[in-house]
């Protein structure tokens, strides 16, 4: 299993965000689009991995082509998958073997969830909810998807890296 994972998002032009995935082995960037709630539906699938159901989905608009991320809750462990397809209107409902693999990962679910907890907040901090919307441009910071990421994995995961008390 990978020892160094990165999750980064960074909010772009008005309406546009980078999203970056890195682990010890490879590394993936997309410019993502406003076009879907893409930040909130990051919280939501890992956040979805404390829960039953063990695989959890979200797709990125890409304006026109779609990534989709797979994650497969394998106990604490989670294998990670981003397919890549080439129009995010024709391919939605497409299966991920129809797609094209650009990145995959084993990561602890302690290390993705904090990865992205500190993604968001480092996003929350920065721009403050007015900011992100004015940025963002569609849909609201997703505080509620964050805060229910941040209790999750703090409650449930042996996580030993610090966490700032002063965000949600």
């Amino acid at each position: 299993m990978a020892n160094d994972f990165q999750f980064g998002w960074e909010l772009g032009g008005s309406g546009w965000a980078i999203c970056r995935v890195k682990d010890d082995s490879a590394e993936r960037k997309d410019i993502v689009s406003y076009c879907t709630d893409a930040l909130s539906d990051v919280l939501h699938g890992v956040a979805g991995l404390y829960g039953p159901t063990a695989v959890q989905r979200f797709s990125f608009d890409l304006e026109p082509a779609e990534v989709r991320w797979v994650l497969r809750s394998r106990g604490v462990d989670v294998d990670m998958a981003v397919y890549r397809f080439p129009d995010m209107y024709t391919s939605f409902d497409m299966p991920e073997q129809d797609g094209t693999l650009v990145w995959a990962s084993t990561q602890s679910r302690s290390a993705l969830g904090h990865a992205v907890l500190e993604a968001a907040q480092s996003v929350l901090r920065l721009h403050g909810e007015d900011g992100y919307l004015a940025k963002w441009g569609r849909y609201p910071f997703p505080m509620a998807a964050l805060q229910d990421l941040r209790r999750l994995h703090l409650q449930r995961d042996t996580c030993e890296h610090p966490h700032d008390a002063a965000v949600p």
